[in-house]
């Protein structure tokens, strides 16, 4: 491994990347992430059929993930910062990479939870990394692209990880393997890509103390942090519940639906999100958070509704 992450020598030096090429490329790295953190979601029904899982079991094995993420997201936040943008995002893409070894050959629950720890590790140590490198190679003469590449991302990738691994579901052979190994061969074509990047950072001591966990907020923005939090939470609470039972509910309110109605309701979700984010930027920040929680309202009302219906259906019918 060490050999792998040195120095090429003068006489053997690796290609290098330009600028142009590797802010797409570290854009790129974060969309595949968030597709393989969404990419189950279709697939829960299926584990549930195949293996009778609870829906409790199935929110365990997501909430695996989700606080693995941050976990990682809080230790290894400024890792890149001491060790080296590429080293470490090699490192956590082939981490990514066999937690999705570990997705195609899972035989049980327990193999879920384990692929989803090592996922989240990876994750946030990779997503830390690649969003500090698309400031680094962020082009001086268009400022704001990595801005916006770091908010549009996340939700772009799990759309298109959950558009994916439905159309997977419905159409290619074995669905709870077929989109890990593509997943795992993406991953490792990233890692080799990225390794013909050429390294921003300024490497230096101190990355044992920087896993040291610690939340800082600026006085100025601390009233601000108290108002928005608990609606930031609300909606990537909400975000979590569809990821997860997202499936189920609709089995529940449309039982004879195709299989891959379950999946459509997160695409659904996480579509609408980047179009908001991408409407919302002429927009001020005090204007866009307002109207964001509001609407949280009605939509989590419009859910209660159509389960509601379910319940009452076979009665009244």
């Amino acid at each position: 491994m060490l050999s792998v992450l040195a120095p090429p020598s003068p006489s053997r030096r690796l290609p290098v990347l330009g600028r142009r090429s590797a802010f797409p490329l570290h854009a790129s790295v974060l969309v595949a992430l968030l597709a393989a953190s969404s990419a189950p979601t279709p697939l829960y029904a299926l584990y549930q059929a195949e293996w009778h899982l609870s829906a409790l079991t199935v929110t365990v094995v997501f909430s695996a993930y989700a606080l693995t993420l941050l976990g990682a997201l809080l230790t290894a936040g400024t890792l890149s910062d001491h060790l080296g943008r590429r080293p470490v995002l090699i490192g956590a893409l082939l981490a990514e990479a066999a937690a999705m070894a570990v997705f195609a050959t899972a035989q049980g629950v327990a193999a879920l939870i384990a692929a989803r720890i090592l996922q989240g590790l990876a994750t946030g140590v990779a997503t830390s990394a690649a969003g500090a490198a698309l400031l680094d190679f962020e082009d001086p003469g268009r400022p704001g692209r990595a801005t916006l590449a770091n908010s549009i991302t996340p939700v772009a990738g799990m759309a298109a990880g959950v558009l994916a691994s439905t159309a997977l579901v419905q159409y290619a052979p074995a669905p709870t393997r077929t989109v890990y190994l593509l997943l795992l061969l993406l991953f490792t074509a990233q890692a080799a890509a990225v390794l013909l990047t050429t390294e921003t950072a300024h490497p230096h001591s101190g990355a044992w103390r920087s896993l040291r966990p610690g939340i800082a907020v600026a006085p100025a923005s601390r009233p601000a942090m108290r108002l928005l939090a608990p609606g930031v939470v609300a909606a990537w609470a909400l975000g979590g519940f569809y990821s997860s039972l997202g499936p189920s509910l609709a089995r529940l309110v449309a039982p004879h639906t195709s299989r891959a109605t379950g999946g459509l309701v997160f695409f659904t979700l996480t579509a609408a999100a980047g179009l908001a984010v991408l409407a919302a930027r002429p927009l001020s920040a005090r204007t866009v958070s307002s109207v964001g929680a509001a609407v949280l309202v009605p939509g989590a009302l419009l859910t209660l509704t159509g389960l509601v219906r379910s319940v009452r259906q076979p009665t009244t019918g």
